[in-house]
């Protein structure tokens, strides 16, 4: 498995909120509890993206555009720039700015995940709620800005046509089925994104090398194994020396050091997600020692696993 599927694969989109808006001008919404990423689209029409908290500037979907948002900060979507704010939506509960009420049957269920006025003209968006957690979510969110925006192309846009066409529907399993189509799109949006070299990190511009990409690989799918440069080098048909060098080059850190970051990733989440105890979650990511993890877990984290522990999941015993 390459190193942006497993990472894809271990922070995938669990219980994804998926909605279709269809409405005419002018129209606003704002989101004020933003999950960790959201993914947001035009299907028909254009909407215009700026982030609250954030000094940039607005941003024009147009028709199959897709904006990537990180970030818990507020956002709001509207048909332009000048709209000013008519809704703000906290959780699932909706708040008009100016204290009035929204006209009966402007804006009425069509359908599941579906809602608006339906009238010609208007414009037609998907967003979805993606809630990645934990250090793997971090490493994920890290590849990208605050607001990126991903042109459209023949990839992206059969993804979201099957996004829509799931949202719309209500069958057994679409729940699992919306999570699942949500992680296409991401994914054929990432890769999109990363296609500039200016922007993608080191890692991902690396899994185009026939040797680099290799080792990588194999560090995803072996993390607890004990590499060495040697080993590693080894395996890719490299002298040691050679292969540092091209690895520290195209990723931008020696080969043992990403090792040890991607151990301390994998713990850490090990740590917020499982019950197991400091020496488990060791020996899981490749120390035999527990007390050699925690120095270089605190090294990486500042606190100790158990205090990491206790601080990401409060409540949760104590367990060596």
């Amino acid at each position: 498995m390459d190193v942006l599927s497993d990472l894809l694969h271990r922070a995938r989109a669990r219980n994804a909120l998926v909605r279709q808006l269809i409405r005419r001008p002018p129209w606003s919404l704002t989101f004020a509890d933003a999950p960790p990423l959201t993914v947001v689209t035009t299907l028909a029409g254009h909407a215009c993206v700026r982030l609250d908290d954030v000094d940039t500037a607005p941003v024009r979907l147009g028709a199959g555009d897709i904006a990537l948002i990180t970030g818990p900060g507020r956002h709001t979507i509207a048909d332009a720039p000048s709209t000013p704010p008519q809704v703000v939506i906290r959780g699932r509960s909706k708040h008009f700015v100016d204290g009035s009420q929204e006209a009966p049957g402007s804006v009425r269920s069509l359908g599941p995940r579906t809602y608006g006025d339906g009238l010609p003209g208007a414009t037609i968006m998907l967003r979805g709620a993606y809630e990645i957690r934990g250090d793997l979510g971090d490493r994920l969110l890290g590849m990208l800005p605050p607001l990126a925006v991903v042109p459209c192309g023949p990839a992206t846009r059969a993804a979201l046509d099957l996004l829509a066409t799931e949202a719309a529907r209500d069958e057994p399993g679409q729940d699992a089925v919306l999570d699942r189509a949500l992680d296409l799109v991401l994914v054929l949006a990432l890769r999109a994104w990363c296609a500039d070299p200016d922007r993608a990190p080191g890692w991902y511009q690396a899994l185009s090398d026939p040797a680099i990409g290799t080792a990588l690989r194999l560090l995803h799918e072996a993390p607890g194994h004990r590499w060495t440069v040697a080993g590693l080098a080894a395996r890719v048909g490299m002298s040691r020396a050679a292969f540092a060098a091209r690895f520290t080059t195209l990723v931008g850190e020696p080969p043992l050091t990403y090792l040890t970051g991607w151990r301390m990733t994998l713990g850490a989440d090990r740590l917020r997600n499982t019950e197991a105890t400091v020496a488990a979650v060791a020996r899981e990511v490749g120390y035999d020692d527990p007390f050699a993890f925690s120095v270089a877990f605190k090294r990486s984290r500042g606190v100790s696993p158990s205090a990491w522990r206790r601080q990401a999941v409060p409540g949760v015993p104590d367990l060596p």
